[in-house]
């Protein structure tokens, strides 16, 4: 997992060459005003959710992870908490990798670092790199979730 800001996110260019289209595109377009709905940039290579997601309360959302993509999270409306943990630690998944749907899930677990990223922040999870993102009390955030494929 890779945290840092969108202000320094040409330093990180080098670890993917499509992170250079992603980060520039999102610099220079107002996305929170966008429908939600998917912003191709690359095909299936590179691609945005723009999503209105509902947080749920800490432990209920299942851990995911993905193979196929780089999974790119980033909170436009408000700070998004998470939980990660690495794929290794998680044990067998209770819904195996479904190469369809690029996951696999896990069960909740405390054990697992609990942080937070704020607008103008984003977060890259690599395929060892399970997640549980838009953790909360019901309200809604506006982010962007990118899809770089590996």
């Amino acid at each position: 997992m890779l945290i840092s800001s969108l202000a320094t996110a040409e330093q990180y260019y080098a670890l993917h060459p499509l992170l250079r289209t992603l980060f520039k595109y999102v610099r220079t377009h107002d996305l929170l005003p966008m429908p939600a709905g998917r912003i191709t940039l690359q095909g299936d290579e590179l691609y945005i959710n723009v999503n209105d997601a509902v947080c749920v309360a800490d432990g209920e959302r299942p851990f995911e992870a993905h193979r196929q993509y780089l999974d790119v999270h980033i909170p436009l409306s408000g700070a998004e908490t998470r939980r990660w943990k690495p794929v290794s630690k998680l044990g067998e998944p209770y819904q195996a990798y479904d190469a369809a749907a690029d996951c696999a899930l896990w069960t909740a677990t405390d054990d697992s670092l609990r942080l937070t990223i704020e607008p103008g922040m984003f977060c890259i999870d690599f395929p060892d790199d399970a997640h549980a993102p838009a953790l909360g009390d019901g309200e809604t955030l506006r982010k962007l979730i990118a899809k770089v494929r590996i």
